[in-house]
């Protein structure tokens, strides 16, 4: 029976409304995930049920902001389909890996990255628009990267658009808002990959899965645009409010495996 039968009405609105603003932020910045997984929690979801349902609505945000940077120029969805298909590769062998590897380690160190990474783009001043030199080769990068980053969000997820960008931006040279457009394509791969490992383990609210992800279909059609008209001005800052929003939601997590070996 679909749990989505047994939801109040107002916590069905709460998740809906948890949606459309995770696709408008994911779209510019990423982190959309800490807004649904956290209200999916919220509404009475098992932890597992919850990232698998998670993947099915994500599919929908990172799906709409692809097409939207792709029919604005931003990105050749069909020539860069090759990463793509790595990205969900990588991510469907995290997923499964999350039945065999403990995930403690990932869950202390990540925070320190998601401000590291809020760092660089806070006192690097030159991260705009425009492309740079790039610094690592097309193949090297696809080979490495995108599977690695990919394989990431397969096993555990939480700032995997923001590890995108900053790899776009510091290796492949490019500018803020190309590099947003391109994330948001590998983003979809990988949410494919994991999604359909989700799926064979039966751990995925259909129902209500596809209604929140109309919800972030939409909100990522508004964020995208937001984004195109305003470019690196608006992305940086949120991207960097994202991250240590991010890394401070995880610190003050009671379950983190830090705070529990730290007594706090």
């Amino acid at each position: 029976m679909d749990r989505s039968l047994d939801i109040a009405l107002h916590l069905v609105a709460f998740l809906f409304l948890a949606a459309f603003l995770a696709g408008f932020v994911d779209s510019i910045a990423g982190g959309g995930g800490m807004i649904t997984v956290p209200a999916m929690l919220l509404a009475g979801f098992p932890p597992l049920e919850t990232l698998g349902t998670n993947k099915l609505q994500s599919l929908f945000g990172s799906g709409s902001a692809s097409l939207a940077y792709g029919r604005a120029g931003h990105v050749d969805l069909k020539k860069q389909l090759p990463l793509a298909l790595l990205s969900a590769g990588g991510a469907a062998l995290g997923a499964i890996a999350t039945t065999y590897l403990p995930a403690d380690i990932l869950r202390i160190g990540l925070p320190f990255l998601l401000i590291a990474v809020a760092l660089y783009f806070a006192l690097k001043p030159n991260v705009g628009d425009n492309d740079r030199e790039r610094r690592l080769s097309v193949a090297a990068f696809s080979a490495t990267v995108v599977p690695v980053i990919g394989f990431y969000d397969g096993m555990f997820g939480p700032g995997t658009g923001s590890f995108f960008m900053l790899a776009f931006i510091s290796l492949a040279g490019f500018g803020v808002l190309k590099a947003t457009a391109h994330t948001k394509l590998l983003n979809f791969g990988s949410n494919v990959g994991g999604f359909l490992v989700f799926v064979v383990f039966g751990v995925v609210h259909w129902k209500i899965g596809i209604a929140m992800g109309i919800c972030q279909f939409l909100g990522a059609q508004l964020g995208s645009r937001f984004a195109m008209k305003s470019g690196a001005r608006i992305i940086k800052p949120l991207l960097v409010i994202t991250c240590l929003g991010l890394a401070t939601r995880l610190l003050l997590d009671p379950t983190n495996p830090l705070r529990l070996w730290l007594g706090w």
